[in-house]
């Protein structure tokens, strides 16, 4: 028996007038997903615990069935490992994202954040911006003053430690939350290391606004990547093994490598994956059948549909959600079923994220288990409001004996 788990990040949705009220999954041409659900069990589940900010952390710590009640130490250390970072006792890691700050010419403050991403800004030139800001002579004293040190991401997805500082009681705001926003409300606040990091990023929109990449940028029509962006704060993680080594965990985000491998998973990369709607379907679909050809558990997870909702991108939302069901669903399951393979799989969003606003929701999300044996199912196609017709998890935690038939709905 082989089981596979599939999340389409973010791809849950609220209805939209522009789609004459239906949602992006239900507007969306999706055959090997929707033929999933009728022979499946379709329902919904929270994984987001109550009392928890929305978002992947959370989420997919809940689908890999770890209680965030138990085990969220904060989302930067999950990535860390995931970069064979060791986090010492006193050390604090942030998710450090270039962003994007409109052209105005007011103070910091009252700056507004127009992109989390950057405009989705390449490995090369982040690398290349971090690094010079890092070494840069007007800020690398404040960041070896902060016992602050730099690790670079090779897309806009950068970590940054800092060493024997206290974080309790700090305020951070994750940037895709906030998009449009003046970001005064939204700066560091709660402790005074907070005050620390609204200076680094203070200086570092002083000495990366006009650095020539980002000149470059702008001539070529591109967002610049004009400031750096502290959250996702934590300090070192711990989950428990619940499988084992007998799998992996097949995707460009470093935070579900890292959960992956906290649990005992292999974390596999795709070279030519972007963690965009334009990733490489095709590549990431061999290295999940790759591992089943070793082990007998794999995690796929695409980020396109969040990334684009991020991003305001209606048409590539559902676009990713058309890719995920033809270029990843339906490939995977025929080369099982070709092969004589009896399988079970999971596929669902891990959280919502609304087009209205480009964040992050904690609303139950349509899930679908499927098992090759079994013929009846729901009979509906996969949806939000269909996923409220059947059966309702409260702990997404409970997923995971789920899909192994641990336990039984």
């Amino acid at each position: 028996m082989k089981y596979i788990l599939v999340i389409g990040d973010g791809m849950a949705d609220h209805p939209l007038d522009t789609l004459g009220g239906r949602t992006p999954l239900e507007a969306s041409k999706k055959d090997a997903i929707d033929a999933l659900a009728r022979h499946g069990i379709l329902g919904s589940v929270r994984n987001v615990p109550e009392g928890f900010a929305p978002g992947s952390d959370t989420a997919i710590m809940s689908i890999f069935g770890c209680s965030p009640r138990k085990y969220f130490f904060g989302r930067a250390p999950l990535e860390a490992a995931a970069s064979g970072i060791q986090l010492a006792p006193g050390d604090a890691c942030y998710r450090c994202n270039m962003v994007t700050y409109a052209d105005e010419d007011v103070p910091f403050e009252h700056k507004h954040i127009l992109s989390h991403s950057a405009g989705s800004i390449e490995g090369r030139e982040s690398d290349e911006l971090v690094t010079m800001l890092f070494h840069h002579p007007d800020f690398r004293p404040l960041a070896e003053q902060a016992g602050m040190v730099i690790h670079k991401g090779s897309s806009f997805r950068h970590l940054a430690v800092q060493s024997h500082v206290d974080i309790q009681g700090i305020r951070l705001a994750p940037p895709h939350d906030h998009l449009g926003e003046e970001i005064g409300p939204i700066l560091p606040t709660g402790c005074p290391n907070a005050d620390v990091l609204r200076e680094l990023m203070r200086r570092a929109f002083d000495i990366l606004d006009q650095h020539p990449i980002n000149v470059a940028r702008r001539a070529a029509g591109k967002l610049p990547a004009n400031g750096v962006w502290f959250w996702a704060e934590g300090t070192a993680a711990a989950l428990p093994k619940h499988y084992g080594s007998d799998g992996g965990v097949v995707s460009a985000v470093p935070l579900c490598h890292g959960i992956g491998i906290l649990t005992g998973l292999e974390a596999v990369t795709v070279p030519t994956a972007t963690g965009e709607w334009d990733t490489d379907y095709a590549a990431k679909v061999a290295a999940a059948l790759d591992v089943l050809k070793r082990h007998d558990f794999v995690a796929l997870h695409l980020e396109g549909p969040d990334e684009a909702t991020h991003n305001h991108d209606l048409e590539h939302k559902i676009y990713s959600i058309e890719r995920l069901s033809a270029d990843v669903v339906a490939p995977v399951t025929e080369a099982l079923r070709a092969a004589g393979e009896d399988f079970r799989l999971l596929l669902l969003s891990d959280h919502m994220t609304y087009m209205a606003n480009g964040a992050h929701g904690a609303d139950p999300v349509p899930f679908v288990l499927y098992d090759s044996r079994v013929t009846e199912g729901s009979g509906l196609p996969y949806s939000e409001a269909n996923g409220r017709k059947g059966p309702y998890v409260d702990d997404g935690a409970e997923l995971m004996d789920l899909l192994f038939e641990l336990k039984k709905l």
